[in-house]
C-alpha cells in the first residue's frame, strides 16, 4: 500500500474506534436502566421474563433496522446477547419472597449441583434454606422440625428408597417435592410416605445454568396444590416456565426427549472412540451445524456418567424406545445398502411432512445457534 492509502485507512480506523466507544458507553448506559428495570420487578414480584414485551421490542428493532438499511438479524442476535446477560445479573439483587410464613426449608441432596442451585435461588428470594446430604441422616429430626418445604434431589435410582425410609414423619403441612427426572414413582413414594401437600418437579435444563431465564419446569401435581402454588409462583419469578403434564405421560416423554436421545449420543461417543477419529481433524472439516452435533455430543461426556447412567437405567420403558429406534436405524441402512435412493427420498418427504410448520421454526431457530457456533470457531 502506499502513503495515502495507509494514512486514509488509518483515519477510518480511527473512526470505527471512536465508534465503538460510543457503542460500549451505550451498552453500558442499557445495563443500568435494565438493572434498575430488575429492581422494580424485583421489590415487585414481577417475573424476570416477560416473552410477550421480548418479542414486541424484537419486532419494533427489527423493522426500524430494516428501514435502516441494516440487518434484522443482526440486531437481533445482539439484542438477544445483551438479554442473556442481563438475566445473568437480574439475580445479583435477589428476588422477591411470596411466602412469608413458610418455616425454613430443607433440601435433601443440598450438596449435589442441582441442590446447590435450588439453595441459591430459595436463599436468593429470602428463604432460610438448610442442607441435608448423604451423611447427616443422624440429625435429620432436628432438620426437618419445624420445615415448611422439603426438597429432595438425590440420585434417581435411590429417590424412592430415600423418600420411603427417611421421609414418612414430616410436619402434615410441610410440602414434600422432588427434583428428579422420572416422576411417576417418586410421586407415588411421595404420596405415600406423606400425607401433606405432594409435587413433583423436573428441572429441563443442568446446574450449570446461569440463570432460569426461559427454562423449563415440569410441574406433576400430587396433592394440595393450593398449598404450594407459592412455589410455582416463585419459580415463575425466577424466570422459568412451568409445564404441567400427568407422571405418566412426562415418563413417557421422556423416553424419547432424555433417555433415547443421550443414549445415541452414548453411542456416538462411543463409536468415535472405537474408529480412534482424530476431533481436531473433525472440527477442522466440520461446519457450523456439525461442530455443534459434535459438541452436544462431547458435552454429554464431560459430566458425570452416573448421572447419565441413572436416566437411562431409569425407566423399563426406555429399552422399548432405544429399540424402536435401532429398529429405524436398520431399516435406513437397508435402503442404504441396497442402494434404494428413491425410497430413501420418500421417507424423508414423509417425515418431513410429519415435522410440519415445526420444521421451518426449527430451521429459523437453528440459524442463531449456529452463527454462535460460528463466532466461536472464528474466536
Amino acid at each position: 500500500m502506499n502513503e495515502k492509502t495507509t494514512a486514509d485507512l488509518e483515519k477510518l480506523r480511527d473512526l470505527i474506534d471512536g465508534v465503538d466507544q460510543q457503542l460500549l458507553h451505550l451498552l453500558r448506559k442499557r445495563l443500568d436502566l435494565v438493572a434498575q428495570v430488575g429492581a422494580v420487578k424485583h421489590a415487585a414480584g414481577v417475573p424476570i421474563y416477560a416473552p410477550q414485551r421480548e418479542a414486541s421490542m424484537l419486532a419494533k428493532r427489527r423493522d426500524e433496522a430494516q428501514k435502516m438499511n441494516v440487518s434484522p438479524q443482526l440486531i437481533e442476535d445482539i439484542l438477544r446477547r445483551l438479554m442473556r446477560e442481563s438475566y445473568l445479573n437480574e439475580k445479583d439483587v435477589g428476588f422477591k419472597q411470596v411466602k412469608h410464613d413458610l418455616g425454613h426449608i430443607v433440601v435433601v441432596g443440598g450438596e449435589g449441583q442441582l441442590g446447590q442451585l435450588f439453595t441459591q435461588m430459595l436463599t436468593l428470594s429470602g428463604y432460610q434454606v438448610k442442607s441435608l446430604d448423604k451423611n447427616d441422616w443422624h440429625r435429620a429430626n432436628t432438620l426437618f422440625d419445624g420445615a415448611g418445604l422439603v426438597i429432595v434431589t438425590v440420585p434417581i435410582k435411590v429417590t424412592c428408597s430415600v423418600i420411603r425410609e427417611h421421609l414418612t414423619n414430616l410436619p402434615q403441612t410441610c410440602i414434600l417435592a422432588d427434583l428428579t427426572s422420572i416422576k411417576e414413582q417418586p410421586v407415588d413414594a411421595m404420596l405415600d410416605a406423606h400425607k401433606g401437600p405432594v409435587v413433583g418437579l423436573h428441572p429441563m435444563f443442568g446446574p450449570d445454568v446461569g440463570s432460569l431465564a426461559k427454562q423449563v419446569i415440569v410441574v406433576c401435581h400430587g396433592r394440595h396444590s393450593e398449598a404450594y402454588q407459592w412455589l410455582l409462583d416463585q419459580i415463575v419469578i425466577w424466570g422459568a416456565r412451568t409445564v404441567e403434564a400427568e407422571p405418566v405421560k412426562h415418563d413417557k416423554a421422556m423416553q424419547l426427549v432424555q433417555a433415547m436421545r443421550h443414549f445415541s449420543s452414548f453411542v456416538y461417543g462411543m463409536n468415535l472412540c472405537e474408529e480412534q477419529a482424530d476431533i481436531d481433524t473433525l472440527l477442522q472439516f466440520s461446519s457450523p451445524i456439525y461442530r455443534l452435533e459434535l459438541a452436544m455430543v462431547g458435552r454429554l461426556f464431560a459430566q458425570d456418567p452416573e448421572l447419565y447412567a441413572d436416566i437411562i437405567f431409569a425407566q423399563q420403558g426406555s429399552q422399548d424406545a432405544i429399540s424402536d429406534y435401532l429398529d429405524n436405524y436398520r431399516n435406513a441402512l437397508a435402503l442404504l445398502k441396497s442402494g434404494d435412493r428413491s425410497t430413501f427420498v420418500e421417507e424423508f418427504k414423509r417425515v418431513a411432512k410429519w415435522f410440519g410448520d415445526f420444521a421451518p421454526q426449527f430451521q429459523h431457530e437453528s440459524r442463531a445457534m449456529l452463527q454462535s457456533v460460528n463466532d466461536m470457531k472464528a474466536g
